[in-house]
This record gives C-alpha cells, sequence and structure tokens, in this order.
C-alpha cells in the first residue's frame, strides 16, 4: 500500500506551524518528496547486503513476523518488473510502459535474471550471462569460446536515461528480463482557490510508491530538509534524532 502524499504533506505543515517555524511551498515539498523517496529506495540496496550477510552467518531473525531481509525483499517487490525487450539497428532496449493513455517512463534501477529465446528446432529459452564489454569481445572473436542459443551473453550500454542498450550473441528473437523498477516521482497537485490558497487535487497528484511501513520515516526525512529551507536548526536537530532512532531500531 503506497503513501498517501496529501497526508504526509499536511502532517509537514502541520509540525512547521505549531510553532510557527514556517512555510514551505509544494513546488519545495515535492523536490523533497522526490529526494527523499530516492533515498530510502536507494537504503534498500546496502541494508539488503548487510542483513544478508548477517544471514550467512546464521544470526539474523528468521521468525515469520521478524525477518529483517524478508522486509526489505517486500519492500522492493512492487518495483520488480518482468519486462520485454524490443530490437533496435542498435540493439535491444526497453520499451517505455504505456498505462491509459500515456507512457510511463519506469527507469531501470537493476537488471536480474535476462532470457533469450531462440525460436529455431529446437527453441532455447536461454538463461543470458553478463558481461563485460571487453570480455564480450573477446569470447565473441574466440571460436573455441563463441557463445551459442543454449549459452548467449550480453553487455549494457549506456542508451538514454530510461533505456540503456543490451548487446546479445547470438542475436534472439526476443528477450524477457527480470529487473528493479526506480518508483515514479512523488508530486502534490493542487489548484489556487478564491482565496489564493493552495488546494489539494487527488487527480494530478502521484503518491509516495514507498511501503507504508515508510510513511514516519518520510515525514522525518522531509521535516529534516525543511529545516534547512526554514532556517531552523531545532527542526533539524529533532528530524535527525528520530531517523538515528528508527535506523537504529531497524538494524540492531
Amino acid at each position: 500500500m503506497a503513501v498517501n502524499i496529501n497526508t504526509v504533506y499536511q502532517t509537514v505543515l502541520y509540525v512547521l506551524n505549531k510553532e510557527q517555524r514556517g512555510y514551505v511551498t509544494p513546488a519545495e515539498f515535492n523536490s523533497l518528496a522526490v529526494q527523499v523517496q530516492n533515498e530510502i529506495f536507494e537504503s534498500y540496496f546496502p541494508d539488503g547486503n548487510q542483513i544478508n550477510r548477517i544471514n550467512q552467518n546464521n544470526s539474523q531473525n528468521d521468525t515469520e513476523f521478524f525477518n529483517m531481509f524478508e522486509d526489505i525483499s517486500q519492500k522492493l517487490t512492487p518495483f520488480e518488473q518482468e519486462i520485454s525487450l524490443t530490437l533496435d539497428p542498435g540493439g535491444f532496449f526497453y520499451q517505455p510502459q504505456v498505462s491509459g493513455t500515456g507512457s510511463i517512463n519506469r527507469t531501470i534501477r537493476k537488471f536480474g535474471s535476462l532470457i533469450s529465446t531462440y525460436t529455431g528446432q529446437p527453441q532455447y529459452d536461454s538463461i543470458t550471462q553478463l558481461v563485460s564489454k571487453s570480455d564480450y569481445n573477446k569470447i565473441t572473436r574466440s571460436k573455441l569460446t563463441s557463445p551459442t542459443s543454449s549459452n548467449p551473453i550480453y553487455y549494457i550500454q549506456k542508451g538514454t536515461s530510461t533505456s540503456p542498450y543490451l548487446f546479445i550473441n547470438p542475436e534472439p528473437q526476443s528477450v524477457v528480463v527480470n529487473c528493479i523498477v526506480y518508483p515514479l516521482n512523488p508530486s502534490w497537485g493542487f489548484t489556487v482557490g478564491g482565496l489564493n490558497q493552495y488546494v489539494y487535487n487527488s487527480s494530478t497528484s502521484i503518491d509516495f510508491e514507498l511501503d507504508l511501513s515508510e510513511q514516519t520515516n518520510i515525514i522525518m526525512k522531509i521535516l529534516k530538509y525543511c529545516g534547512v529551507i526554514v532556517n531552523d536548526p531545532n527542526v533539524i536537530n529533532v528530524a535527525s534524532q528520530e531517523i538515528q532512532k528508527t535506523e537504529i531500531n531497524e538494524k540492531s
């Protein structure tokens, strides 16, 4: 379940206004919302690696509802997608998904398993190995190591911001890749009321795509940045202390 952006914004404004510590405009809030969501999202990867090392030492709690590694995995599940790649003269690339009447560009954060399909006789649905470009050149130039339909390889080359190019050898008829994509940028949409006030508009807003359990973390991190905007070190200190407590509790 996503985190409602209006709930977060109203909570932030309430905390700031309670003691007349300043005001954060929708534009400022939206910029902070994007920054904070990306920070939390990116933290899942090093945190997952750290907890996985604990698992390898058999020192991690593995009960059903108290497994930190499983918790992080579940938070990333909404961003895990299986997508088909499109063949282009420059190589295979990711075609943005279409939702309704508009395209939603989802930037790929991390590639997982890639399956190349060769529709010959017999048909091969082959797990494709990722290699560096230099290794790709060496492997494909040697008759002894040349890739086959049952053992294909690929390397990634930077394309557009949302569509990297993948060069696969031998060239398959179709490609499906499992990957993690970035969340959409949150945005508090609004209209202007009769008193020139900002009025929340849910139809033009984009909620945080993070798990609902991150709501408090989102609010505290935004408040920390708001302390910089309103030039109030007390807001920064209180928010930073609460964030630190949360992180210690989650990782201890």
